[in-house]
């Protein structure tokens, strides 16, 4: 008997193309752009995860690898309402597309003994953006009243490293 592979709508062109522009080298912003630019054509549905992924837990939000290779990782994120995460930076480039409901964003920098705001972003259905260290301190919450989901390629291997976030902050924010 072999081995069943789940049918992900829309992952195996995502990676192609993936493939495609990381065999062009370029610095990890201009990385994060680019790979931002092709999610906005090929952002898949909600349906790339099941029935079941998309409900997500009630106690925290739930991270969903969908691909890894070594130079990047697909992760689909479920986020029901109140659900986020800590301010965190990132091991490397990070791009993102919002496929159902809203991600509240917000933005910090590292100010040595407290962070600063110093941006909020609202990323609605459909919204792309890309980023990469240093200065992509962040936080991540849903505080709509329905679930969001979300779909991230990082620019790591995440079968061989533990999670894409290098360091959480409990800083104090001013």
């Amino acid at each position: 008997m072999g081995t069943m592979t789940l049918a992900r709508p829309g992952l195996a062109e995502l990676v192609e193309g993936i493939r495609e522009l990381l065999s062009r080298p370029a610095e990890p912003r201009a990385t994060a752009f680019a790979v931002a630019e092709l999610l906005r054509g090929r952002l898949p549905a909600p349906e790339i995860l099941t029935e079941e992924e998309r409900t997500g837990d009630p106690e925290t939000y739930v991270r969903h690898t969908l691909h890894t290779e070594p130079g990047f990782s697909v992760v689909a994120v479920v986020w029901r309402p109140g659900q986020g995460t800590r301010p965190h930076d990132h091991i490397a480039w990070c791009a993102f597309g919002v496929l159902q409901g809203v991600e509240y964003e917000t933005l910090y920098r590292d100010e040595g003994d407290h962070l600063t705001e110093i941006g909020r972003a609202a990323n609605r259905a459909g919204d792309v953006s890309g980023f990469a260290p240093p200065g992509d301190i962040h936080r991540v919450h849903n505080v709509g009243d329905v679930t969001a989901i979300s779909l991230h390629v990082y620019g790591a291997d995440l079968s061989v490293e533990p999670t894409s976030v290098r360091r959480t902050y409990d800083l104090p924010v001013r």
